[in-house]
């Protein structure tokens, strides 16, 4: 049994699929620092993989350390390293994609979604401090005044 989920999806790269199951458990929290990562021969087995492509994800995932490898001891989950927001965002690109495009084909607004994705983050978590109100997150920003917009500036050079 694998430490993370990952279900392989005909048509896409199952390197990339596999890449992508390990980081999120691993920058979620799920496989905690020290933890014991499956050896090349597990992987390939265990989601019926080719070796070479099982290698290459624990070179991948070693690369950009997530993994460290100790002889005699095998390759674990790397201590100390915090994801960045940027890295944690990326992680859930996919699903916000899945999300956004269910939506459309539904008929729905991205007021819609903002609201729905709002309403259940407060039944999972409660309301955060500083978390705007559901439908506030997607209202225009206002229109740049007349002195600052990139019209009035070249109309004043001419003058």
């Amino acid at each position: 049994m694998l430490p993370f989920a990952v279900q392989i999806r005909p048509g896409e790269s199952p390197y990339r699929q596999i890449v992508y199951a390990a980081t999120k458990s691993i920058v979620s929290g799920d496989l905690a620092p020290g933890a014991a990562f499956p050896s090349v021969r597990e992987l390939s087995q265990a989601l019926k993989i080719n070796p070479n492509t099982a290698q290459k994800v624990v070179a991948e995932l070693v690369r950009t350390g997530m993994l460290e490898v100790y002889p005699g001891v095998g390759t674990v989950v790397a201590a100390g390293r915090r994801a960045s927001a940027g890295e944690r965002r990326s992680l859930l690109s996919d699903d916000v994609e899945q999300l956004v495009v269910d939506a459309r084909r539904l008929g729905l607004n991205e007021a819609d979604v903002l609201t729905a994705v709002s309403a259940r983050w407060a039944e999972l978590f409660g309301r955060e401090v500083g978390v705007r109100a559901p439908g506030r997150a997607s209202e225009p920003p206002p229109p740049p005044s007349r002195a600052h917009s990139r019209h009035a500036v070249g109309e004043r050079r001419r003058a």
